[in-house]
């Protein structure tokens, strides 16, 4: 039975800060490839305009980007594969404590100056992923998610039981650490004394947003297209009888190729071959217009 709920799955709300680009390049399939170089996402993707007005605000399209391929980078015929991913920030756990109006309340601690300027705001890093690293690399398919964050300050508490922490935090608008909670970190129902992990203090970490899945692209410079192709067999066309150059013109009549058409004979001017060969150097003088109209 339909329970009534549809349309669950909506756009994301992304900016170009969120996005990471990276790219390889490849001349054939068969060649080897290179590393992943990353490029500048903000400069490469910009908003698409809705013709929704709301407020009097002009709305963006949500869900959707225009991607620019500069040709200085993507120039060469070959494969590019290009990898785009919610941004990864590395940082350290500062600490891994309680709050002190609350101390079962557990979380990790953030370096304000370790994050962008605007995930240092109150929850602004709700929803996004945590990824634990050791010595040896990353730890497989362990993460959290941050269900709250917010600046906070450390206080000194005296405890009774000396087995705990006798700093805590709380939360404050101007502090330089920010406490993050997450989940899971109560225990299970059927281990109370187990608790989960969150890191440990001074782990190194991967902070990610959770805004899109990650999109791999394959783009195949190629030299000639369905278009091109059209030119050299439904295009105009000239033949020089003169100087043999052939010319190949594009859908606006402009000089798409040019040719030259030649015969090679042998020591007794016997005809061997007819051959054709491209011109590096365009001649000008066959463009469209001169030749049509002048028949």
């Amino acid at each position: 039975m339909a329970t009534g709920n549809y349309g669950v799955v909506r756009p994301s709300d992304v900016s170009s800060e969120d996005v990471q680009i990276f790219y390889n390049y490849s001349s054939t399939r068969q060649a080897s490839v290179t590393g992943l170089i990353e490029l500048d996402a903000e400069s490469l993707l910009t908003d698409v305009v809705s013709n929704s007005v709301v407020n009097g605000l002009q709305q963006n399209l949500a869900g959707f980007k225009n991607l620019t391929l500069p040709s200085d980078t993507f120039g060469a015929i070959g494969i590019y594969n290009m990898v785009i991913r919610p941004r990864e920030i590395t940082t350290t756990i500062v600490d891994c404590g309680v709050l002190s109006s609350t101390p079962e309340i557990k979380g990790i601690v953030l370096r304000v100056d370790d994050l962008p300027t605007n995930l240092s705001v109150d929850n602004a890093l709700i929803g996004f992923r945590i990824e634990y690293f050791d010595e040896n690399g990353k730890i497989n398919n362990l993460f959290r998610i941050v269900t709250s964050s917010g600046r906070v300050e450390p206080v000194n508490q005296n405890l009774n039981n000396t087995t705990q922490k006798a700093i805590r935090y709380r939360y404050t608008d101007v502090g330089d650490l920010i406490f993050c909670t997450l989940t899971p970190t109560s225990s299970p129902i059927g281990l109370p004394n187990k608790i989960p992990f969150i890191g440990t203090p001074n782990q190194t970490i991967t902070v990610t947003n959770t805004y899109f899945d990650p999109i791999h692209l394959e783009i195949d410079m190629v030299e000639h297209d369905a278009q091109t192709l059209s030119y050299a067999l439904y295009g105009n066309q000239s033949k020089s009888i003169q100087d043999g150059i052939y010319t190949i013109y594009d859908n606006n009549n402009l000089i798409y190729k040019q040719f030259n058409l030649f015969e090679i004979q042998d020591n007794n001017n016997n005809p061997l071959y007819e051959a054709r060969e491209v011109r590096v150097n365009i001649d000008q003088n066959k463009n469209f217009t001169n030749i049509f109209t002048n028949t």
